[in-house]
């Protein structure tokens, strides 16, 4: 119940995110940093009227600004052209902030067999991070993994929750100073 409840809070918190933005760049606090050394940060409101801070570079900023993953048909790991588009958009995201690193996570549905789907998902992983590369991304911020079935974000047997689980998901690793 407790879970419930949280992640309860936490999808109106994400979702809240997205509602109103300012920016508040060029401010800084504590010693020795200057304003061009400051990362931008957004101010939101949450709708239980709390707020809080979007670092530029971070996973809350790809996810709220970009998107975070891409989907993927049936067996197949080929980008398609929605999956092409936000690509499009997370390698300007990239490039807007050079330090940061990335994994790629493949994913797949629970049909196939463990080591099926392994492979499966790296070739998902793989393509999405082969197309940030085509787009001037350097591959050395890139890293991928597969996951294979093994962390569905959907659970279920039907098609709603198995093209949920057919993605791969770019996750901030790091990101400089």
């Amino acid at each position: 119940m407790r879970f419930k409840i949280l992640g309860i809070l936490a999808a109106v918190a994400l979702l809240g995110a997205c509602e109103t933005a300012s920016d508040t760049s060029g401010q800084t606090s504590g010693g020795g940093s200057s304003v061009a050394d400051a990362k931008p940060v957004e101010t939101f409101t949450t709708p239980l009227g709390g707020s809080g801070a979007i670092a530029a570079g971070s996973q809350k900023d790809l996810v709220a600004n970009v998107g975070d993953r891409v989907f993927f048909a049936f067996d197949k790991y080929h980008l398609n052209d929605i999956a092409r588009a936000t690509l499009d958009k997370q390698a300007a995201w990239m490039k807007a902030n050079p330090s940061t690193v990335i994994s790629i996570e493949g994913h797949c549905d629970e049909r196939g067999t463990r080591e099926y789907n392994l492979a499966l998902g790296e070739r998902r992983a793989n393509s999405s991070k082969d197309y940030l590369v085509a787009l001037g991304i350097n591959p050395s911020r890139i890293k991928t993994i597969s996951y294979g079935k093994e962390r569905p974000v959907a659970l279920g047997s039907n098609e709603d929750a198995w093209a949920q689980n057919r993605r791969a998901v770019t996750v901030v690793s790091s990101a400089g100073s």
